[in-house]
C-alpha cells in the first residue's frame, strides 16, 4: 500500500529530513492489534525500541496496552521518565543496569529477561539495595542464538530465580524474531513447530508446579499466528504501529505504512539523478533500500552520510521535497530526535524521539 501524493502535497515539515507520522494511519495500525489482541483474550505489551516515543507509548496505552517493553535500559528509564508506569527489558542486562533498574522500580513496574543464575543473582542484589522486588522473566532461546536458555534449561533457572529475594518470577519470554520476515508459508511452518516445543516447555513446568504468570513474546510478523495458538499470554510487537518497508513486502500484514520521511533537493546538477540531503545519518541502511514515494518510479540509493541520490530525477528539482518510505524503522527512527505527526489537512505536530539514548 502505498501514500496518496495528495496528503503528501499538503506535507511541508519545517527541516529536512524529518521523520513523519501519518496521524490516521498510526491510529488505525493501534486500533487493529489493539483490537485484534483484545478479541483473543491475549495482552498487548508494544515493543518501544522500534518508535523510542513516550508520546506513541501514551496512545498506545491509552488504548489498552498493558505496558511497554524496552531494549535497553536506557528506553526504560526514559519510558519511566515520560509517563509509562510498567516496562519490561526484554534483552539481557549488563551489570551496571540493575542498580538503575532497581531504582526505576520505586516509581514503576519494572521487569527484565534473564538468561543465567548470575544475572538473576545480580538483579537480586541490586533489588534488595533499593529496597524492591523485579519481576523476572526467564528469557528461552527459540533457536536465534542471541540469547536466552534452551528449553530444557529452563525449568533449571526458574528454580534459581524462586530462591532468590528480591525477585518475583513473573513468567517465561519466547521471541522469535528469526521468524518475523520469512515469507507467509515458511513463517507459518517455522511458527507451528516453535508452538508446539513453546506448549511442552510450559508442560514440564507445569509439571513440577511451576505455572508461568505470562508467556510473552511475538511480533508483528507473527502476531496473527500468536494469536491465534492460544500459548503467548502477551504479545510484544511493536513495528505494527509504523511499518517499514520490509514489513509491508511480506502482503499479508493488516497494516498501514504511517512513517515517511521527507528529504529536499540540494542539487539538481546531473541529468540521470538528482541529490536529496537524505544519506546513512537520515536513513539506515540495515534491511531493505528504502523505497521512493515520490517521485513516483524513481528508486533512492544512499550517497553518503548526509546524501542521498534520487534516480531517475522524475520531475524533482532543487528545492522540491522527496517522500520516502524507511526499509528498516527500528534503526532509522533511532538516527532522529523527533518526527512531525501529520494530520490530513497538513498540519504538524512535533513529538519527541525521547528514548532514542540511553541516559547517561
Amino acid at each position: 500500500m502505498q501514500v496518496l501524493p495528495t496528503f503528501l502535497a499538503r506535507i511541508t515539515p519545517p527541516i529536512t529530513p524529518a521523520l513523519v507520522i501519518r496521524r490516521a494511519a498510526l491510529a488505525a495500525n493501534l486500533a487493529a492489534m489493539q483490537a485484534a489482541c483484545d478479541q483473543a483474550g491475549v495482552r498487548l505489551r508494544a515493543h518501544g525500541k522500534m518508535h523510542k516515543s513516550s508520546r506513541i507509548a501514551a496512545e498506545q496505552m491509552a488504548r489498552g496496552a498493558v505496558g511497554l517493553c524496552c531494549q535497553t535500559v536506557g528506553e526504560a528509564q526514559a519510558f519511566v521518565a515520560g509517563g509509562v508506569p510498567d516496562v519490561l527489558i526484554t534483552a539481557p542486562v549488563p551489570p551496571w543496569g540493575w542498580p538503575r533498574l532497581a531504582a526505576l522500580a520505586a516509581t514503576a513496574r519494572v521487569g527484565a529477561v534473564m538468561d543465567s543464575v548470575a544475572q538473576a543473582q545480580a538483579a537480586s542484589a541490586a533489588a534488595l539495595a533499593a529496597g524492591v522486588v523485579l519481576a523476572a522473566y526467564v528469557d528461552v532461546d527459540p533457536g536465534m542464538g542471541r540469547a536466552g536458555v534452551a528449553p530444557g534449561d529452563a525449568l533449571a533457572l526458574v528454580q534459581a530465580i524462586r530462591g532468590l529475594p528480591g525477585l518475583h518470577w513473573a513468567g517465561i519470554q519466547a521471541y522469535c524474531g528469526h521468524h518475523q520476515h520469512m515469507l507467509p508459508a515458511q513463517r507459518a511452518a517455522a511458527h507451528a513447530a516453535w508452538s508446539d516445543r513453546l506448549r511442552a516447555l510450559l508442560a514440564e513446568l507445569r509439571a513440577a508446579g511451576l505455572n508461568p504468570g505470562q508467556i510473552t513474546g511475538g511480533g508483528t510478523g507473527t502476531a496473527a499466528m500468536d494469536l491465534a495458538a492460544g500459548v503467548y499470554t502477551e504479545l510484544q510487537a511493536g513495528s505494527y504501529a509504523l511499518m517499514d518497508v520490509e514489513y509491508g513486502d511480506l502482503g499479508d500484514l493488516p497494516f498501514q505504512p504511517a512513517l515517511f520521511l521527507a528529504a529536499t533537493v540540494v542539487s539538481a546538477r546531473h541529468e540521470t539523478h538528482v541529490t536529496c540531503d537524505a544519506g546513512h545519518k537520515a536513513l539506515h541502511p540495515n534491511g531493505p533500500v528504502s523505497r521512493v514515494l515520490w517521485p513516483a518510479g524513481s528508486r533512492y540509493h544512499p550517497a553518503g552520510d548526509e546524501h542521498g541520490a534520487i534516480l531517475p530525477p522524475g520531475g524533482a528539482q532543487e528545492g522540491d521535497l522527496v517522500w520516502l518510505q524507511p526499509g528498516h524503522v527500528d534503526p532509522t527512527v533511532a538516527l532522529h530526535d523527533a518526527c512531525f505527526v501529520a494530520d490530513e489537512d497538513g498540519r504538524l505536530e512535533r513529538w519527541p524521539i525521547d528514548a532514542r539514548r540511553s541516559s547517561l
